[in-house]
């Protein structure tokens, strides 16, 4: 089995132990998941093509989104072998025919990519993911959406930010603090320092959206 990148956070080592078909259950998903689909449904609902979730985890997002937005059809990635064989046994779980097998894709390399995808993907998500990598994580995710989106197409990027520089919330600065402390790598990132890097891949911030405990979800439109 391929080992995984170091910034990975592992399911299985938390929440309820994997099911005997492999599924894993992220303890965050059940605090934000009908939140996040409700922020996401009226974009989503109106797209149709492909869809891809870059770090799709345990993969129980991904049946949600593809449940509420049936003309989309969804390609996970993740750069663990247990979480993409967990992706797969929620997708085969689920019976949604708008499901790709996922793929094993690490999102740091700069260059990403995967055999057989559509030329241009209307829609790309990358939940919880930016504040537990690497920054170089954030640059391939915006350097990967200019390559992938096609014209007009949103990548959905959701987790805790900083707004010009100051967390939003004392927990969110604690978080910060420990997640520094873990891997100097790591943090949580500012959505002007994002809102930037977009521009230079000619991505635009087109929405801030107010999320519970001290979330964000980011709507960046390819221009």
């Amino acid at each position: 089995m391929a080992k995984a990148p170091p910034f990975v956070v592992e399911f299985g080592n938390v929440g309820r132990p994997p099911e005997a078909d492999g599924r894993l259950d992220s303890p965050s998903f059940h605090r934000n998941a009908e939140r996040l689909a409700a922020a996401l449904g009226p974009y989503l609902r109106v797209m149709s093509g492909d869809a891809l979730e870059i770090g799709s985890g345990t993969g129980q997002h991904v049946v949600v989104l593809a449940n509420i937005a049936p003309d989309l059809v969804w390609w996970p990635t993740d750069p663990n072998d247990r979480h993409v064989a967990s992706i797969e046994a929620w997708r085969r779980h689920s019976g949604l025919p708008n499901i790709r097998a996922p793929r094993r894709l690490d999102a740091a390399q700069p260059e990403w990519h995967a055999a057989d995808w559509p030329d241009a993907f209307a829609a790309m998500l990358c939940v919880n993911v930016l504040h537990i990598s690497p920054w170089t994580v954030s640059e391939a995710l915006f350097g990967g959406a200019a390559r992938y989106l096609r014209q007009g197409g949103r990548l959905f990027v959701y987790g805790p930010f900083m707004r010009d520089g100051q967390h939003t919330a004392p927990s969110n600065a604690a978080f910060d603090e420990s997640l520094r402390r873990e891997n100097p790598a790591w943090g949580v990132r500012d959505i002007a320092d994002l809102a930037a890097l977009a521009g230079r891949h000619a991505l635009t911030l087109e929405a801030v959206r107010d999320m519970p405990a001290n979330n964000f979800v980011l709507v960046f439109t390819k221009s």
